[in-house]
């Protein structure tokens, strides 16, 4: 590794530090939607992985997803950025009033428009972060979905090839920063959509709602150290490290 990259790095991860810390207080970048969206039903009937709203452990070792998503990142990643949102998460709901023993986070996360953009922020970055964990395992060269969801799959995007590419492209062209999902709709149709930032199709904001199957995460934070400004590379090796027994055993819940 040269001295130029070396120096780089270290700046890299100084910056990602201090960025996981403020990860979530910058809120002004989106407007309060409360009112805006107060007749909006497309999220009835969708609903959400139970996930707690105190971060988890990782379920696995940082090094578990090498080479596709190596140590440092995954370390990073987890204890600053995603840490970050759970932290910043916690302080959003005591000043909200939102009494956490009563309502889901996905059922915060269905009305999050009643809720201030911190909120937005950080709910939907604490619950996407928890969920992309628990998306992946270590990485096989063989790693295909099978069973009804395969069969699902086939039916709505026409072969599991058409449905990467869709996916993949999701990834790739989301501007920015933000996600690319596979969601189950309330007709039991399979589609793709990306978010922006971290919304997700839970949200009564999202322009496509739906229950999460799988769910990519595209902020450079994700792959930078690894891949540099090669999105394409990242999203492509990603593949290999899908667990796709977790999005059968959400897809069966939703069906």
């Amino acid at each position: 590794m040269s001295g130029h990259f070396s120096n780089n790095r270290r700046e890299f991860l100084k910056a990602a530090g201090k960025a996981g810390l403020a990860a979530g207080l910058s809120v002004t970048a989106l407007p309060s939607l409360a009112g805006k969206y107060n007749n909006h039903q497309a999220g009835s009937g969708v609903t959400g992985e139970d996930i707690p709203y105190e971060q988890q452990p990782l379920p696995y070792g940082y090094a578990v997803l090498e080479p596709v998503i190596d140590a440092m990142t995954m370390e990073i990643h987890y204890s600053k950025h995603a840490a970050a949102y759970a932290k910043n998460l916690s302080d959003a709901v005591k000043a909200e009033g939102v009494d956490t023993s009563k309502q889901k986070l996905s059922a915060l996360l269905a009305k999050i428009s009643t809720y201030s953009a911190k909120m937005r922020n950080n709910a939907g970055g604490h619950y996407n972060h928890e969920f992309f964990w628990k998306s992946m395992r270590a990485a096989s060269d063989s790693n295909m979905p099978a069973g009804s969801l395969q069969k699902s799959i086939t039916r709505d995007f026409g072969s599991f090839d058409a449905f990467k590419t869709q996916f993949s492209d999701a990834g790739k062209n989301r501007f920015g920063s933000g996600w690319a999902w596979l969601v189950i709709t309330n007709n039991k149709k399979l589609v793709v959509t990306s978010t922006p930032n971290q919304d997700n199709p839970l949200m009564d904001v999202s322009e496509v709602n739906g229950t999460p199957l799988l769910g990519l995460d595209v902020w450079e934070h994700a792959y930078y150290l690894k891949y540099q400004n090669r999105r394409p590379d990242y999203i492509s090796n990603w593949w290999n490290v899908v667990n796709w027994a977790v999005v059968q055993r959400r897809f069966d819940k939703a069906t």
